[in-house]
């Protein structure tokens, strides 16, 4: 039997979010998550992209205030299996009017930030490292100390670079964009 110390859970199930902009939610997050509907009706939403029963829930409550700047929760993080779905994803959103707010190499991950239409960040990434240890290596060179938040990139130029062939481990390079 395990401790309590080693008892961790065995995944991230969902988040529920209250909006007043329900259909507009709903529609973003089916959009930006290719996601499908598992069960609606006028006052829930529940959304999965996977074989899990519900990923994200929206609830419909009408007369609810913008959140402003506020404490609580600064961003959602998806991530893809490979660089080509990250950019195919951001072609995807880009043609149905869908674009990042931010892009940035955090070091660890390449990283697209949006912004639903309730204003929540939703972050689609890429890892950069192949596995664990490569990552942990890099952390302890420094590297991560000194630039904490990363380097800014064109989403654009990301997509014309990866197109053209340059190899992912180099795109993946901080400043490489």
């Amino acid at each position: 039997m395990a401790s309590e110390s080693t008892i961790v859970p065995s995944k991230f199930a969902h988040f529920v979010l209250r909006t007043s902009r329900f259909e507009e939610m709903k529609r973003w997050y089916l959009a930006v998550l290719n996601a499908r509907i598992q069960f609606g009706n006028e006052s829930l939403a529940f959304l999965t992209y996977d074989d899990e029963h519900h990923r994200i829930a929206l609830a419909n409550i009408p007369g609810l205030a913008d959140r402003g700047k506020t404490a609580g929760l600064d961003h959602v993080a998806y991530t893809y299996a490979t660089m080509g779905d990250l950019v195919a994803t951001y072609k995807r959103l880009k043609a149905r009017g869908i674009a990042p707010v931010w892009c940035v190499n955090h070091g660890p991950t390449t990283s697209m930030y949006y912004r639903d239409p309730d204003g929540n960040r939703v972050e689609l990434q890429i890892d950069n490292f192949p596995d664990t240890a490569a990552l942990n290596a890099w952390f302890h060179s420094g590297a991560f100390e000194k630039n904490p938040i990363g380097v800014d990139y064109d989403p654009d130029e990301l997509a014309a670079k990866f197109d053209s062939g340059v190899p992912v481990d180099r795109l993946v390079q901080q400043g490489a964009i």
